[in-house]
């Protein structure tokens, strides 16, 4: 069984209250409820937190072990040179998530400081950009 985690930054604890119509009104509990039931052969694990110390902290708990990470940073993605260094120190492959188009938002979001260390980025699809995330390690 393939453990996949998925770490999520700041202000991501709101997700289903917070400007739902740039995020969506579904919260993460309804998300990770309905990723479990579609990938029931993995194992998903979820964390989140509004500090940058402890999103480093489960990086480096989880990234030697875990068969990929689901990453979305929050805000910490377009400022955050601790955890992009954080991801380049761990085997374990990691995908960014965007739940918006950060291309399409203001000028200091459309650069991710995570993007050159992740294997890839699912950006601007709301929550299904999670699935597709998770998808991607279950399709290796």
């Amino acid at each position: 069984m393939k453990r996949i985690e998925i770490i999520n930054g700041p202000n991501l604890n709101l997700t289903g209250i917070r400007q739902p119509e740039i995020y969506g009104s579904t919260t993460m509990e309804q998300l990770l409820s309905r990723l479990r039931e579609r990938f029931s052969t993995a194992q998903i694990g979820y964390y989140q937190s509004n500090i940058e110390g402890e999103l480093i902290n489960r990086i480096h708990a989880v990234g030697f072990e875990a068969d990929g990470i689901v990453l979305n940073a929050g805000g910490y993605s377009h400022t955050s040179v601790a955890l992009h260094d954080a991801v380049a120190a761990i085997s374990t492959p990691v995908v960014e998530v965007h739940i918006s188009n950060i291309f399409a938002r203001e000028e200091y979001r459309r650069h991710s400081m995570l993007s050159d260390v992740c294997r890839g980025m699912v950006c601007g699809l709301g929550l299904e950009g999670y699935r597709f995330a998770v998808e991607s390690f279950l399709l290796d």
